[in-house]
């Protein structure tokens, strides 16, 4: 170890935990994963939560007893260990840290579980994200340039459009692309034509920019009769089975695209993507064929935003980088 350990921070999802032990300056010093999300405990309930923590984290207390622990993600849910309830934006660490809610472990450990966060804007409907705001502290700590004013895309089942103005998440959209997708290859008429092989390089590409372009050049209310094109462009023969799938995924996302930066109004506003490598390269694709180029692509800014959060709620002293002059 580079460090000395200073936190233990957890980034605990539906599917999957991870955990982060990490120095003063933030750095991560050891990793661990597991399957155990709050769907898929060693056991139901609260012994569930416990048997998990204790898997995960009980050595690392073993071994630096008394070390801080936060967490975020899906743990802090109505189904998770402990509710956190959704803090109103605009938001920074400062009031995630403001609306987080401890609970105690068996080992008498205790947790600060962060809160995720609802968006109320004039006319619209609500909307809330849980575990996204933590990644989003991170990637302005490694990019604070992004905190003056950016827009934060963050591909996933249900992506994220994020406005970020003076440190703070102002406003966001979500779009279901992600689970769209998957429901309609799984469970409609359109997924009997595809098949799971996947089309030579040439072929996808040329059925992923179909569909960015026919998104590019769509009218309010195409998408539903859009969708129906990844089944008669196989019926016809115009797209083999093989290619259907990167047709349908690059109309969806074209439409979020066209959508999510029409909400935005970019003008010079800085996009940047945040994710999994794989999905975010294809964002960007559909964004530069739109003409919305992003200006830097993040991966998993997780364990850099627990530690600001944890900064932010006095669990850590910011060293002496500067680091807490960024936090959002």
């Amino acid at each position: 170890m580079s460090g000395s350990p200073a936190l233990i921070a957890l980034d605990w999802g539906t599917s999957s935990l991870r955990g982060f032990l990490m120095d003063e300056t933030g750095a991560v010093l050891e990793q661990r994963g597991s399957g155990h999300g709050i769907v898929n405990l060693p056991e139901p309930g609260l012994p569930g939560f416990e048997a998990a923590f204790d898997a995960m984290c009980g050595a690392w207390l073993d071994r630096f007893p008394g070390l801080p622990v936060v967490a975020g993600g899906m743990v802090g849910s109505a189904q998770g260990w402990r509710e956190a309830a959704y803090a109103d934006c605009p938001a920074d660490a400062r009031r995630l840290a403001a609306g987080a809610v401890e609970v105690g472990t068996g080992r008498g450990a205790r947790i600060l579980i962060a809160p995720g966060l609802v968006c109320r804007a004039p006319g619209a409907a609500p909307d809330v994200m849980r575990g996204e705001e933590i990644q989003i502290a991170g990637a302005l700590l490694a990019h604070p340039e992004l905190a003056t004013r950016s827009l934060l895309v963050m591909p996933g089942t249900h992506s994220k459009w994020v406005e970020v103005e003076d440190g703070r998440i102002t406003r966001f959209a979500t779009y279901m692309t992600g689970e769209l997708f998957a429901v309609l290859c799984r469970h409609s008429l359109l997924g009997r034509l595809m098949t799971d092989e996947a089309a030579a390089p040439e072929v996808a590409e040329a059925a992923f920019a179909r569909g960015v372009a026919m998104a590019r050049e769509s009218l309010p209310g195409d998408l539903a009769h859009h969708i129906f094109a990844a089944r008669t462009l196989g019926l016809t023969g115009e797209l083999p089975g093989t290619a259907l799938k990167d047709f349908l995924s690059a109309l969806l996302i074209g439409h979020e695209v066209a959508s999510g930066t029409r909400r935005a109004a970019l003008d010079d506003t800085p996009l940047a993507l945040i994710g999994e490598d794989t999905l975010c390269r294809r964002y960007g694709e559909v964004l530069r064929q739109c003409g919305s180029p992003p200006a830097v692509q993040l991966g998993n800014t997780a364990p850099a935003g627990l530690f600001h959060f944890a900064i932010a709620a006095g669990l850590v002293a910011p060293s002496a980088s500067g680091a807490q002059e960024t936090l959002p």
